[in-house]
């Protein structure tokens, strides 16, 4: 919002002049919300194996579904979640539509503009997925040149951007060992997934995602393959509208206490087969 004078503030109406003034402090409300409603509005990707995903019953399922699942049932609320596009989710501000993000999202510098990222909830690497026949992609270097399809808005974009910064890491930099990509963006992985199986090169060259995700798809399709080194590993933190610490601080202590528990390495086990949650 632009920056309006005490003068043109004067010159709005009443009801215009509050609602610009309680703007601001709105997100700030979000606790109280939460337990007046006894709801909690969740926001992920539809189509993000095995974090979120429709199951056979057509109902959210995946990691991400079930530690959003326990933080509502930390907090003695019942769980709304709902699926806008990522770059939707990604953009913020989402004026009190949705109250967290427990979806997989990087803690950049760019997003903490307009997030906060109370707590760290896993960690995973980016990798490249090429078509299984392909010979060409045996490591980074090789995307020099090549259409790489990402999601859009995500980290994994402003990678090969070269200008991703993770928030909490600006002392590391990332290393890029590929000179210009052709950028593909897509809405979901499925339909990016389905660009690369009918070969490399007829709509994409390889695709750059989270190792977890990629070794769910390979396990059910086998015409794609993971090819080189880890690119960078990813903090995947919840993130919530900024400038709210009591609902900041409530996330954080539901988490913590998933982790004491041992409810988060319970569900890491069930959906990934090891421990991410440490």
């Amino acid at each position: 919002m632009e920056y309006l004078s005490l003068k043109r503030m004067a010159l709005l109406p009443l009801s215009l002049a509050l609602f610009v003034t309680c703007t601001t402090a709105f997100a700030g409300s979000t606790l109280d919300r939460v337990t007046k409603k006894g709801e909690m509005t969740g926001v992920l990707m539809e189509s993000y194996p095995p974090f979120s995903f429709l199951n056979d019953q057509n109902q959210l399922d995946g990691f991400d579904v079930d530690v959003a699942k326990a933080v509502a049932e930390r907090l003695g609320v019942k769980l709304k979640l709902e699926t806008p596009s990522w770059d939707v989710i990604a953009a913020g501000r989402w004026s009190g539509r949705y109250d967290i993000c427990v979806c997989s999202m990087t803690p950049s510098k760019a997003r903490a503009e307009v997030f906060d990222f109370p707590v760290e909830y896993y960690q995973s690497p980016a990798v490249i997925v090429v078509n299984a026949k392909d010979k060409d992609i045996v490591e980074g270097k090789d995307l020099s040149g090549k259409k790489v399809g990402v999601i859009s808005a995500s980290t994994y974009e402003a990678y090969l951007n070269k200008d991703l910064v993770i928030e909490g890491a600006e002392d590391k930099p990332l290393n890029y060992p590929f000179e210009n990509v052709q950028i593909a963006p897509y809405d979901n992985e499925t339909v990016a997934f389905q660009d690369l199986a009918l070969g490399s090169g007829v709509r994409l060259d390889a695709m750059v995602t989270n190792l977890i995700t990629a070794r769910e798809r390979i396990a059910q399709d086998p015409r794609f393959k993971i090819t080189g080194a880890q690119l960078y590993a990813e903090p995947n933190v919840v993130a919530i509208e900024k400038g709210d610490p009591e609902w900041s601080a409530k996330v954080t202590e539901a988490i913590t206490q998933l982790k004491a528990d041992g409810t988060l390495s319970k569900i890491s086990e069930k959906w990934i087969g090891t421990d991410i949650s440490q």
